[in-house]
């Protein structure tokens, strides 16, 4: 990391070029920028380990530069400087990815000491961070973790279409299934890594600002735009633009968006020049596009534009056993970082496989977390009694269905016998699973379906009881 500098962002250049000389004097190379454009157009071309960035530019605040500077590779680190240094400010700086805040009323050699220490701690964690081209492929194995044939494909997918920097690509898929992890596998694996990620929530997108955080806005472009603001599209630069839940966004917008992605060009709110858009665009949706299409609720055009590399996010349910290597891998991650060694007890990965997880693999990452908050101390298994109650309530009621369970005919359903005090739970099970085949003519997807399990699911129990 001999090649990285430090950069400071600050518009007062007087102020700026005296921290510059003092940081010089004690070995540390510096380089001045006076406006977030000219600061994120160096940070892209030269790598720097550390920037120290003023808040108040003349053309935007610090704050709205600190997520493209983060999303660089190598990533600097960032040390926030203002005048108008307020608890609110810090911790909004802090809450997106600043390293440490000095108000700028500090003396100027306390100053010169912050920075010093943050150029310090910041150079380290560069050396300790591996290269992206040594874990990218690791990492994509880590977020969709699995051997079922969907995850897989999922893998081959994206691996495929980030070897294509420029392809549009729809991710689909319920929430909670890994879309934002997909589209930032497919930016970290493309030649497009080293460039910023910026994702872009349409469901939060505020109607009468959508296209000023879209496009950005030039300075006195309407009430309130007391400076020219870069959008996210034009922050994204070479790099990612994922637009998030675009089912949801508004239709006044698409039409902008389908002119943007067909021209590759947009102006700023009040603006005149054209500027090019140069990142790749990926796209994601829990809602089932082609349907909205159908309901008029969104423009077949953008649905083409946006659907050419498409890519389905399996339902965690219909994965299989891959529900337990996740569940062990988020429950070892989460233990180490309090030193545990915790494990899965045969029964809780029962009652992991039968539940229908309608937060997927976020719920069950989630559900892993509290266990290894509730789990033993050192060392020991996580039991059915540290799940939550939900995960054992739906697995009882999708097995014992009233009135078939309790043996009243009703026509066309299961009819199982029940006798309290004798049956267990195991073998209810069996019984339920005899029936629902024989019912099915030994098909086991439709026994699956009468059973309102998946097909992974019942393939687990037949084995385990030793069914044809």
């Amino acid at each position: 990391m001999s090649d990285c500098r430090t950069l400071i962002i600050d518009d007062e250049e007087t102020y700026a070029r005296a921290l510059q000389r003092l940081l010089g004097r004690r070995g540390i190379e510096a380089d001045v920028a006076t406006t977030a454009a000219e600061g994120l157009q160096r940070a892209r071309r030269h790598p720097y380990h550390l920037v120290v960035l003023d808040y108040m530019l003349p053309d935007g605040t610090g704050l709205d530069l600190i997520p493209p500077l983060r999303q660089l590779r190598p990533t600097p680190a960032v040390l926030m400087m203002t005048a108008y240094g307020t608890i609110d400010n810090a911790v909004e700086a802090m809450r997106r990815g600043a390293s440490d805040y000095v108000p700028k009323s500090t003396a100027l050699a306390d100053v010169v000491e912050r920075v010093i220490e943050a150029e310090r701690v910041a150079r380290a964690a560069l050396k300790a961070t591996p290269a992206p081209s040594a874990t990218s492929q690791s990492g994509l194995a880590q977020e969709f973790l699995g051997d079922s044939p969907s995850i897989r494909e999922v893998r081959t997918r994206i691996q495929e279409v980030a070897q294509s920097p420029d392809t549009t690509v729809l991710l689909c898929g319920e929430s909670g299934t890994g879309k934002g992890v997909g589209a930032r596998a497919i930016h970290a694996l493309s030649a497009r890594a080293a460039e910023p990620f910026v994702a872009i929530d349409c469901v939060a997108l505020p109607a009468p600002l959508a296209e000023s955080e879209l496009f950005g806005h030039e300075k006195g472009a309407f009430t309130g735009a007391e400076r020219l603001k870069p959008g996210r599209l034009e922050v994204a630069g070479r790099g990612t633009v994922l637009l998030d839940e675009i089912g949801d966004m508004e239709p006044v917008l698409q039409g902008k968006l389908l002119r943007v992605l067909e021209e590759r060009t947009f102006e700023r709110v009040g603006g005149v020049r054209p500027i090019q858009l140069e990142a790749r665009v990926v796209a994601a949706s829990h809602r089932d596009l082609s349907q909205l299409v159908a309901e008029k609720k969104f423009r077949l055009d953008l649905y083409h534009r946006l659907s050419v590399f498409p890519i389905q996010i399996p339902a965690l349910r219909d994965r299989g056993d891959d529900i337990v290597l996740l569940a062990q891998h988020f429950l070892t991650e989460f233990g180490d970082r309090m030193g545990k060694k915790l494990e899965l007890h045969r029964e809780a990965c029962e009652l992991l496989l039968r539940y229908d997880f309608p937060g997927n693999v976020r719920e069950l990452r989630n559900l892993m977390e509290r266990a290894a908050i509730l789990g033993p101390v050192g060392a020991g298994l996580i039991t059915p009694e540290l799940l939550p109650q939900r995960v054992s309530e739906i697995t009882v009621q999708r097995q014992l269905v009233t009135p078939q369970a309790l043996g009243t005919k009703t026509d066309g359903g299961l009819t199982v016998t029940f006798e309290p005090g004798r049956d267990t739970l195991e073998n209810l099970e069996r019984r339920l699973l005899e029936e629902a085949l024989r019912m099915a003519g030994g098909k086991k997807v439709k026994a699956a379906e009468i059973l309102g399990i998946s097909r992974f699911a019942l393939l687990r129990r037949v084995e385990k009881y030793g069914l044809s």
